[in-house]
């Protein structure tokens, strides 16, 4: 079988890629795929591997070859899913390879805030702690995160691997039921209760049309004054406007994103030039540690190997 990789370039440059290799005749690597681009360079593959490549219902049909759409993530919104099963195209993605990855970044994160680790080096490093009449220099205020709430919303192998660390930590756990819900599922907690009571809001659903700016102007009222919003799962998530808005008049305290509605972000990106400085924002690395990426192209192998025993493995209808 070959194979085409559309945008390895979603991938750090030492990723060994072994494993797909021998999976295949062939594999054939971009580094990006421009639309235009796809037909050509897939005319004569039989599997697809694609991260955030648009793969539509007019893309597929002029690949007759095309057997097995390989997605090099959990999300699956780039490919016409309903297409490709009318077309009897397999799509597969992978899961439960960046849960310890994303939960070390998010509490990276909440201990630089918290703990003002940056700042209280920098303290030191500008000569502050030897010009100090006292043993200690003390300057931004430092907090712990034992007995704090954490609002997990989203409650998949991310969302739980989270909440283990936040366990350890004596933290509060709170998991949100599904807006609108009409039944609380033991050990949640209705959404907009987590809302109101958490101290950390950490994102974790896939996006839906239900989840589209679920963090919205009404949402962000009802949070703590002193919140911390993390979002390490898809940008449309959030209302990008009306969280500016929040951070700028205080109605939140501080917000991290690994992620944004467009990506990569437009130089004049809102949230980008606001340089406000309870905001921090990275370039979605959350789930991309060396680790969790090897361990996602090893399920991809995985996935290859499945089709072609014919067996159904992280298949997608």
């Amino acid at each position: 079988m070959r194979a085409v990789f559309l945008d390895k370039q979603t991938f750090s440059s030492n990723i060994d890629l072994s494993a797909i290799e021998q999976q295949v005749t062939k594999l054939t690597c971009y580094a990006n795929t421009s639309p235009s681009e796809i037909i050509d360079r897939c005319l004569e593959a039989e599997v697809i591997i694609t991260n955030k490549v648009l793969l539509t219902a007019d893309i597929l049909s002029a690949l007759p070859k095309l057997k097995l759409i390989c997605i090099s993530a959990t999300g699956y919104n780039n490919v016409d899913i309903t297409a490709a099963n009318r077309l009897n195209i397999a799509v597969t993605n992978v899961s439960g390879y960046a849960g310890q990855s994303v939960a070390q970044y998010v509490f990276a994160q909440l201990l630089e805030y918290y703990q003002q680790i940056s700042h209280h080096n920098n303290n030191t490093e500008q000569g502050l702690w030897s010009t100090s009449s006292a043993f200690c220099y003390h300057s931004n205020s430092i907090n712990e995160l034992a007995s704090k709430t954490i609002g997990i919303v989203g409650y998949g192998s991310l969302g739980k691997a989270v909440a283990t660390i936040a366990h350890a930590f004596n933290m509060k756990v709170l998991i949100a039921e599904r807006p609108k819900a009409k039944s609380i599922r033991a050990e949640r907690t209705a959404f907009n209760q987590v809302i109101e009571q958490a101290d950390i809001i950490s994102l974790h659903c896939p996006q839906t049309p239900e989840s589209e700016n679920l963090i919205n102007v009404e949402i962000l009222s009802q949070m703590k004054n002193s919140a911390v919003l993390i979002n390490t799962a898809r940008g449309a998530l959030v209302d990008e406007t009306a969280l500016l808005s929040a951070l700028k008049n205080k109605k939140i305290a501080y917000a991290v994103l690994d992620v944004l509605m467009q990506e990569p972000p437009p130089a004049d990106h809102l949230l980008l030039n606001a340089k406000l400085a309870n905001l921090k924002i990275t370039a979605h690395i959350a789930w991309a540690s060396i680790e969790a990426q090897q361990r996602l192209i090893n399920l991809l192998s995985d996935n290859i190997h499945a089709f072609k025993q014919g067996e159904s493995v992280n298949r997608l209808d």
